[in-house]
């Protein structure tokens, strides 16, 4: 008992007010409705909010969002969205699991998805926003000309066996090391 307790202090810990209020805002934005006083968990532990927002970031993504049912309908909102997601290039590993979620067992790595999704925002540029979390940045290809590639092989790295002549001389740290023999 008293592991379940460490452990459930220590996902709590993870949690970030701050960036739930951020995701929260972020999703009553793109739904231009508010979620209500209820907290954030609540309102999208159903997976329908999820689906809903999904479905405006990428038209038609989810064709049927189960709004009644048992719980089974429920976690299938919430798998539909995680698809969804993957398929609008937010990585594997950045989405978080069903029962994260639905029985709010680590709802950080669920904010932490909805971040990894604002930022893929950034990358379609038929969604004019808003968007969450920082612009990722662009890659900064560079061109060199034969030449300059030629000039670079002529030097030796510091990481090649050169050190530009330094020593560990005169550097005495503690005691010297004595060899005695015969003792």
């Amino acid at each position: 008992m008293a592991l379940e307790r460490q452990v459930r202090a220590k996902v709590l810990a993870k949690r970030d007010p701050q960036q739930e209020q951020e995701a929260k805002e972020w999703v009553e934005a793109i739904l231009g409705k508010s979620l209500g006083d209820e907290p954030f968990e609540d309102a999208i532990r159903d997976g329908t909010v999820l689906c809903q927002v999904m479905n405006k970031l990428s038209p038609g993504s989810i064709p049927k969002i189960n709004t009644s049912g048992g719980q089974f309908k429920m976690m299938e909102n919430i798998n539909m969205f995680q698809r969804a997601m993957k398929e609008y290039g937010v990585a594997d590993n950045d989405v978080f699991q069903t029962v994260d979620l639905f029985e709010k067992k680590d709802m950080a790595q669920v904010i932490t998805t909805l971040f990894s999704l604002g930022r893929e925002t950034y990358k379609h540029p038929e969604w004019k926003g808003p968007y969450l979390g920082p612009k990722p940045s662009d890659e900064c290809k560079r061109n060199f000309s034969e030449e300059t590639l030629q000039a670079g092989k002529t030097i030796i790295g510091l990481q090649a066996g050169s050190n530009k002549g330094a020593t560990q001389a005169g550097q005495n740290i503690g005691a010297g090391r004595k060899i005695i023999i015969g003792k």
